[in-house]
C-alpha cells in the first residue's frame, strides 16, 4: 500500500494539472480574440488602404519621352526638327542585382559598341566589384573588414580597386553599358546607345532580345535644321539623354516630373517654351511577379508629341538680312566689332528678323551672333533723341507751341565747349523748334533741354555744379518707358537691360552727353521697341519672336492653332496727341525735311517714304577712335508697318553712311520678301 505521504503527492498533481490547462486555454482565447480584432481591423476598417498599398506594390507606371514639338518659320518652313534614330533601350527591372546588371551588360556588350570616353575610375570599380566573387576577394583583402559595415566596407574596396583594375577594351565597354543600367532607376527607361546604331547591331541584338532582360531596340529623336544651323543662335539647344537634365536645375526640373536622363531645353526658345515643346510621355502599366519580375506590360497611353512653335520671323528674309550684315561688318573695316539689324512689326511687337556678326579686331574672323541684338549693349549716339524731346514735352518744359530754342556751342567753366556737329565755332548758330531739332540732330537743343528739366538756368562759362544729380534719374526714366534702358520683355532668355553710366553730383556733366545718347548703353532690340513705341502711337510693346502654338496633323505636319501670342502693352506714354506730333513730325523732317543739316536725305529714295532718326556716337575701340553709326527708322511714315533698327560699333571716324546703305538694302528686302508675301496670302483667302 502506498503511504499518506505518496497519496498526497498524487492528489497535489492531478490537482496542479486542470489548473494549467485552464490557464493554456484562457490564453489561447485572449490570443485567438486578439487575432480575430486585429484581422477585423485590417479587414474592415483598413481593408481598402492595404489593397491599394499592394496593388502599388505589384503594379507600376512606366514613361517613355516622345517626339520633340518642331519650330517653323512665319510662312510654314520646317525650321528645327526632328531626326530619328534607331536607339538601344533598357527598362531597370525591380530589385535587380548588381550581379544581374553585369551578366546582361557582358551579353550585350558582344552585340553592340559604346563610347567609353566617358568611362571612369568610378565606373570601371562598380562594374568589377559586380562580380560577386571579385567583391569578395577584394573585401576579404581588407585589414580588419569586419569592423567595417558593408556600406563602409565597399566603399574602400572600391578605392582599392581604382588603384589595380585594368580592363580590356571588351570589359570596357561592358562597364559603359553597365554603368547606364546602374544609373536607371527601377522601372524607368534609359538610351544605352541614343544614335548610331548599325543595322548589324539591331540585327543581333534583336535575335537574342530573350537573354538580355529589359533591352529594347526602340527610336530616339535628335534636333534637325533644314534651312541651316544658324536658327540655333535664336532657337537654342536641347541637352542629350545622355548628359540629362541640367546640374544647375536638375533640382527644379525634378520636382516638375522630369527624369533624370531627359532632354530638356538647355537655351533661348529650347528653354523658354520647353513646357509646350516636350511633349507628354507614354505611360505602359507594368505588373510585377512576387519574385520581382516583369511579368505584364500594358500601353495605357501613347503619350503625345510636342506641340510646335510658328515663329513670326520669315526663314530667307532672315537669311537674306544676316548676310547684309555680315557683309557690311566685313566691309566696314578699321576697329568694327561687328552689326546688329532688328526688323519688327511695331503694331504686334512681331520679331520678323534678328541678325548679327560679330568681328574680331585681331584677326578680322567673322562670326554670326544674332543675339547681339539682343544681349550686346551700345553706346548709340543721336538715334536716342526722340525719346529725349518727348520727355521734356511730358516734364513740360516745352510745349508743342513753344519749343524754340537757339543752337549754340554749350561753353561750361572748366571744360571744352559741346556743340553740335554743324555748328563746334557758333558760326551756325541759329533759332530752332523741337522737330528741326530731331531735323539736323542738334546736341546742343538736347544739353539745354536736359538743364531745363534739371531746373538749372544755363549761360555762358557758368559750372554745373549747382545742376541736381536727379537729372540721371528723371531723363532715365522717360528713355525706359520707350524701352532704352530696361528690359524689352522679348521671349528669348539672356536678353541685357543695356547700361548705365556713373551718375551722382561728381559726374554731373555726363547728364548732358546723356542727353544726346553719347553716355549710355543700349540694345538694338531696344532701340527697335523705342522707335516702334513712337510708331504705334505710345504703346510700348514686348517683342516676341513666337506667334502662335499649333497642334500637328495626321500627317505630321503644322495642325490646328492651340494659341496665337497677342500684343504685350507693358506701358502708354501719356502724352498728347500734339506732343506725340512734335517727335513723329520731327522723324519725318530727318529724311524729307528743307533744312540743310538734315541728317537723313539720303534715305527718301526709299519707297514706301520711311520716317527715321539716325544717330553717330564717339567711342573708343582698342585704344583707337571710333564711331558708332545706328539708325531707327518706321514705314510707311503715315501708316508704320515695320521698324528697322541698326547698329553699327567701332568704325573708322571717317564712315558717314555704312548705317543708311544697310537700311536700304533692309527694306528693299522686306518690301519684296516679307510684305509682298503678306499680301499675296491676304488677297487668296
Amino acid at each position: 500500500m502506498k503511504s499518506n505521504k505518496e497519496s498526497s503527492k498524487i492528489r497535489k498533481t492531478k490537482s496542479e494539472l486542470p489548473f494549467r490547462l485552464n490557464l493554456i486555454f484562457i490564453i489561447v482565447v485572449i490570443l485567438l480574440v486578439t487575432l480575430i480584432g486585429r484581422l477585423a481591423y485590417l479587414q474592415i476598417f483598413n481593408g481598402s488602404k492595404y489593397v491599394a498599398d499592394v496593388d502599388r506594390t505589384d503594379t507600376t507606371v512606366e514613361t517613355s519621352n516622345v517626339q520633340r514639338g518642331e519650330i517653323y518659320d512665319s510662312t510654314g518652313k520646317v525650321l528645327v526638327g526632328n531626326k530619328s534614330h534607331q536607339a538601344i533601350q533598357y527598362t531597370k527591372g525591380v530589385n535587380v542585382l548588381s550581379s544581374t546588371l553585369r551578366k546582361t551588360a557582358n551579353r550585350l556588350g558582344r552585340y553592340m559598341k559604346v563610347s567609353t570616353s566617358t568611362l571612369s575610375a568610378q565606373d570601371e570599380a562598380d562594374y568589377y566589384l559586380a562580380k560577386t566573387s571579385n567583391l569578395k576577394k577584394v573585401e576579404n583583402s581588407i585589414k580588419n573588414h569586419s569592423d567595417y559595415g558593408s556600406k563602409a566596407l565597399y566603399n574602400l574596396a572600391v578605392e582599392k580597386v581604382k588603384k589595380t583594375v585594368n580592363l580590356t577594351k571588351t570589359e570596357q565597354n561592358a562597364a559603359k553599358i553597365f554603368s547606364l543600367m546602374n544609373g536607371a532607376y527601377e522601372l524607368s527607361t534609359v538610351y544605352l546607345k541614343e544614335s548610331g546604331v548599325s543595322t548589324k547591331e539591331v540585327a543581333e541584338i534583336g535575335e537574342h532580345l530573350s537573354e538580355l532582360p529589359g533591352v529594347k531596340v526602340g527610336t530616339s529623336w535628335s534636333r534637325d535644321y533644314p534651312q541651316g544651323s544658324s536658327i540655333k543662335s535664336i532657337a537654342g539647344t536641347v541637352s542629350s539623354a545622355k548628359v540629362g537634365l541640367p546640374s544647375d536645375e536638375v533640382n527644379i526640373l525634378l520636382a516638375q516630373g522630369y527624369s533624370r536622363n531627359d532632354s530638356v531645353g538647355q537655351s533661348y526658345l529650347e528653354k523658354e517654351y520647353d513646357s509646350i515643346l516636350k511633349g507628354t510621355k507614354s505611360q505602359t502599366r507594368v505588373e510585377v511577379s512576387g519574385n520581382s519580375t516583369i511579368k505584364k506590360e500594358v500601353k495605357q497611353y501613347a503619350g503625345k508629341k510636342g506641340d510646335n512653335l510658328v515663329l513670326s520671323i520669315n526663314a530667307a528674309f532672315q537669311q537674306k538680312i544676316q548676310q547684309y550684315v555680315r557683309s557690311a561688318t566685313s566691309s566696314a573695316g578699321g576697329e568694327s566689332t561687328g552689326a546688329y539689324a532688328v526688323v519688327m512689326n511695331p503694331n504686334t511687337g512681331a520679331v520678323i528678323a534678328l541678325a548679327g556678326a560679330d568681328r574680331n579686331t585681331s584677326t578680322g574672323k567673322l562670326t554670326n551672333n544674332a543675339l547681339g541684338t539682343i544681349n550686346e549693349p551700345i553706346v548709340m549716339g543721336s538715334v536716342v533723341k526722340g525719346a529725349m524731346v518727348s520727355g521734356a514735352l511730358m516734364d513740360g518744359v516745352i510745349t508743342p507751341t513753344n519749343s524754340t530754342l537757339t543752337d549754340q556751342p554749350i561753353k561750361l567753366a572748366g571744360t571744352s565747349a559741346k556743340a553740335s556737329w554743324f555748328n563746334k565755332t557758333g558760326s551756325a548758330n541759329m533759332k530752332e523748334t523741337a522737330s528741326t531739332a530731331l531735323e539736323i540732330s542738334s546736341n546742343s537743343y538736347m544739353m539745354q533741354l536736359a538743364m531745363k528739366e534739371a531746373g538749372f538756368n544755363y549761360s555762358s562759362g557758368t559750372s554745373l555744379l549747382g545742376m541736381k544729380s536727379s537729372i540721371f534719374t528723371k531723363m532715365r526714366g522717360y528713355f525706359e518707358q520707350f524701352g532704352l534702358g530696361t528690359y524689352t520683355g522679348i521671349d528669348i532668355p539672356g536678353e541685357s537691360s543695356g547700361y548705365q553710366g556713373p551718375s551722382g553730383e561728381s559726374n554731373i556733366g555726363k547728364a548732358l552727353d546723356l542727353s544726346f545718347g553719347n553716355y549710355d548703353a543700349y540694345t538694338t532690340i531696344q532701340l527697335a521697341q523705342y522707335m516702334s513705341t513712337i510708331a504705334n502711337g505710345g504703346y510700348r510693346l514686348a517683342p516676341h519672336v513666337v506667334s502662335q502654338v499649333r497642334g500637328t496633323n495626321s500627317k505630321g505636319g503644322l495642325g490646328t492653332v492651340e494659341e496665337t501670342i497677342e500684343p504685350k502693352t507693358l506701358n502708354y506714354i501719356d502724352d498728347t496727341a500734339a506732343e506725340k506730333k512734335v517727335v513723329t513730325d520731327g522723324l519725318y523732317k530727318v529724311v524729307h525735311g528743307t533744312n540743310t543739316y538734315k541728317t537723313g536725305g539720303s534715305l527718301a529714295s526709299i519707297s514706301p517714304e520711311i520716317s527715321a532718326k539716325t544717330g553717330t556716337a564717339e567711342t573708343t575701340t582698342n585704344g583707337k577712335t571710333t564711331v558708332t553709326l545706328s539708325l531707327a527708322s518706321y514705314a510707311p511714315s503715315k501708316n508704320p508697318k515695320v521698324v528697322v533698327a541698326i547698329a553699327m560699333p567701332g568704325l573708322g571716324e571717317s564712315a558717314e553712311s555704312n548705317n543708311i546703305a544697310l537700311a536700304k538694302k533692309v527694306y528693299a528686302a522686306y518690301w519684296k520678301m516679307v510684305e509682298s508675301t503678306s499680301t499675296t496670302k491676304s488677297s487668296s483667302k
